[in-house]
C-alpha cells in the first residue's frame, strides 16, 4: 500500500516551508524571510485523522527566470505536480492575488487533480476576510491559514485528508516480510539482491545511481515470503541535482516507511560517512527493523579485531547503533550471504516480541528501585507501572504522577534496562509517559 503524495507549491516567499514545518510539528525545512531559500526538496511522512501521507515541500516557482538554479527549482517543483495525488497552492494573503498565482492556478487546473488554495499569512483569523479575493483563481473555496500560529491548519488538513485517494488494502500473507535494501549509491545493493536470488534480478553497473525505481523480488525462505525491494541510492539532498534522481529518493523514502526490515549497506573500504548514518537513522526512525551489512568485506585487509573495530567506531558516532546488528559480507563472493536471510528473520521476530505486563513491571520495579527518577520542582516523581502497548516497533507506556517531569536521560536509562532484559535487537524501542493517579507499587 503506497502512501499518497501531497505537494506544497507556490511562488517564492509565500510560507510554503513554514506550513510544511507546521504540519510536521518540527522545523525540518529551513525558513527565512528571503525568497528562494528552499532549493532542495524536503519530504516527510505526515498523518492527520489516522491517514498517513507523504508531504513534499517544493521551491518557489519563478516562471520567467532563466537563472540555472531557478530553472532547476522550477523543474523539480513541476515534477512534484506530476507525481502528487493532492496539490496545495500556497498564496500570500497579505499581498493579494499575484499574476504568478493566476498562472500557477491555470497550470494546476490542467492536471485534473484535487487542488486546494491555501491562503497563508492571515494572522488575524477569523477576523480577516481578505482570503475571499482568491476565489478568482477558479480553484474552489480558498482556505485561510496562518502557518506561523497554526490558525486554520486543522480545517485545512481535514480537507487534505478528504481529498486523498482511496487506497485498497491488499490482504497480505501474515508471513510476508517486506525488506528494503537501502544505502548510498554504488555500495552494492543490487549485487546483494542478485546474490541472494542466485540470478540477475536487477541491473548492476559501476555507474552510481543505476537503480531509479524500487524493484520488488520475491523469495521464499524457511516458510516465510520475503519481498526484497532494491532502492535507489540515497544521497545528501545537496547532491541531488536532477528531478528524476530526487523523486527516486522520495520513492525510496516511501519504501522505507512501508518496510518491515531495512537492510542498510555500507562500504567496507571507506569510513562510515555522515550520509551512511543518516540513511540508517532514517530507517530507524521509521520504526522498521534495521541491520547493517558491511559490504565488500573481501577487499579489506584483515587484522585482529578488524570487524570489532569497525563496529566500535560506528557506535561511537551513533550510540543507538549499539542495538543494531552488523554483518560483514561480500555480495561479489557470497561471503555470509545466507546469514543475511537468517538475520532478517531474527530481527522481524524481535520486532514482534510481546512482553507480559507482570514481566514488564517486574523489570521496571528493579530499575526504579536501583535508580529512582529525579525530583520534579521539588516533588517526588513516581513511575507507578508500565505495559507494552504495541509491537513492530515495540512501544511501552509508563504511568507516572508527573510524566512531564521525567527527563530524557532517565527514559534512556529505562530503555537500556528493558533492552538488557529482553534484547529487541535491530528495532527501535519506544517509551511514552502517561499520567496516573493510582498508588505506586514501587513507592
Amino acid at each position: 500500500m503506497s502512501l499518497p503524495l501531497v505537494a506544497v507549491v507556490g511562488r517564492p516567499n509565500v510560507g510554503k516551508s513554514t506550513f510544511f514545518n507546521r504540519v510536521l510539528g518540527k522545523r525540518l525545512a529551513i525558513v527565512d524571510d528571503r525568497p528562494g531559500v528552499t532549493r532542495d526538496r524536503n519530504f516527510a511522512k505526515a498523518e492527520w485523522a489516522g491517514r498517513p501521507f507523504i508531504l513534499v515541500d517544493t521551491g518557489g516557482i519563478l516562471e520567467a527566470s532563466d537563472e540555472p538554479m531557478d530553472r532547476l527549482v522550477r523543474e523539480q517543483a513541476l515534477r512534484a505536480v506530476e507525481e502528487a495525488d493532492v496539490l496545495l497552492l500556497v498564496v500570500d494573503g497579505k499581498a493579494g492575488v499575484h499574476p504568478l498565482d493566476s498562472r500557477l492556478a491555470e497550470l494546476l487546473r490542467k492536471t485534473e487533480k484535487p487542488v486546494l488554495v491555501v491562503v497563508n499569512k492571515l494572522d488575524n483569523l477569523p477576523n480577516d476576510p481578505s482570503y475571499h479575493d482568491f476565489w478568482e483563481l477558479g480553484l474552489g473555496e480558498p482556505i485561510p491559514v496562518s502557518a506561523i500560529s497554526g490558525k486554520g491548519s486543522g480545517d485545512l488538513l481535514d480537507r487534505v485528508v478528504s481529498a486523498l485517494p482511496d487506497v485498497e488494502e491488499e490482504a497480505e500473507d501474515p508471513d510476508t516480510l517486506r525488506v528494503a535494501v537501502v544505502g548510498k549509491p554504488n555500495v552494492g545493493k543490487s549485487s546483494l539482491v542478485n546474490r541472494l536470488f542466485g540470478e540477475e534480478r536487477v541491473v548492476v553497473s559501476e555507474v552510481a545511481g543505476t537503480t531509479r525505481d524500487p524493484v520488488d523480488s520475491v523469495l521464499h525462505y524457511h516458510g516465510k515470503t520475503l519481498i526484497f525491494v532494491d532502492t535507489a541510492g540515497l544521497r545528501r539532498q545537496s547532491r541531488v541535482k536532477d528531478s528524476v534522481e530526487y523523486y527516486s529518493a522520495i520513492r525510496t523514502a516511501r519504501v522505507v516507511e512501508e518496510a518491515d526490515v531495512c537492510v542498510v549497506l555500507v562500504d567496507a573500504t571507506e569510513e562510515l560517512h555522515h550520509q551512511d548514518l543518516r540513511v540508517i537513522e532514517q530507517a530507524w526512525e521509521a520504526g522498521t527493523g534495521v541491520c547493517i551489512l558491511v559490504n565488500k568485506w573481501d577487499l579489506v585487509e584483515k587484522e585482529t579485531n578488524t570487524a570489532a573495530d569497525f563496529e566500535r567506531q560506528a557506535r561511537t558516532r551513533a550510540p543507538f547503533l549499539t542495538w543494531v546488528p552488523f554483518l560483514f559480507v561480500s555480495a561479489l563472493t557470497g561471503l555470509r550471504a545466507r546469514k543475511v536471510l537468517d538475520l532478517i528473520l531474527e530481527i522481524q521476530e524481535e520486532r514482534h516480541r510481546r512482553i507480559s505486563t507482570p514481566e514488564v513491571n517486574e523489570v521496571l520495579g528493579r530499575l526504579v528501585h536501583r535508580q529512582p527518577p529525579p525530583h520534579f520542582r521539588g516533588r517526588e516523581v513516581k513511575i507507578k507501572y508500565g505495559t507494552q502497548v504495541t509491537e513492530a516497533p515495540p512501544r511501552f507506556a509508563l504511568f507516572a504522577n508527573f510524566p512531564k517531569g521525567v527527563p530524557a536521560h532517565y527514559i534512556r536509562y529505562i530503555q537500556n534496562g528493558f533492552r538488557d532484559a529482553w534484547g529487541f535487537v535491530g528495532t527501535d524501542l519506544r517509551i511514552s509517559l502517561r499520567e496516573s493517579s493510582t498508588d505506586s507499587p514501587y513507592s
